[in-house]
């Protein structure tokens, strides 16, 4: 039973521009080089567009972007995300490795981060002396933003 609590922390560590990303490993479902992006009009600047992902159209997010450190320095990997039943994938610059947080670590840091980014951040830790931000996969595109796409996707 303890090593099923322990694999929920399990997560994928990420880097985009200057910055170290933690994303809960339950939600990677693969990574990939980046992919062609078509871009979608009107849409926030931390969206790319959308891509082909295994013959389904799958939004793009720019890592860095979404969490306000500008764009993305590179981009160079796709992490493809399972959030229910949508598929998003997140452009970062290099994929670090898998590491398992102490549950520990994120419960001490989530009050500091109640209303931070809506959410998104459940917490900030320090990995080799680096600042890390771990995303909750399931915040990094609104679901207002998805009925969005949706509707673009039903026309198309």
């Amino acid at each position: 039973m303890a090593y099923v609590r322990e694999s929920s922390n399990l997560v994928l560590l990420c880097r985009s521009g200057q910055r170290l990303y933690a994303l809960p490993l339950v939600h990677v479902q693969e990574i990939m080089r980046a992919l062609p992006v078509d871009p979608v009009p009107a849409m926030p600047d931390f969206l790319l567009g959308l891509t082909l992902m295994r013959g389904a159209a799958v939004p793009v997010v720019d890592c860095a972007r979404l969490v306000g450190a500008g764009p993305s320095a590179q981009g160079e990997r796709y992490v493809a995300l399972a959030l229910g039943e949508r598929r998003l994938a997140l452009a970062v610059d290099d994929v670090v490795g898998v590491r398992l947080l102490s549950a520990a670590m994120l419960a001490d840091a989530a009050p500091l981060l109640d209303s931070a980014d809506a959410g998104l951040v459940q917490a900030i830790a320090t990995q080799d002396s680096e600042l890390l931000m771990v995303l909750q996969a399931s915040r990094l595109v609104p679901d207002s933003l998805w009925e969005v796409l949706a509707a673009r996707e039903d026309r198309a």
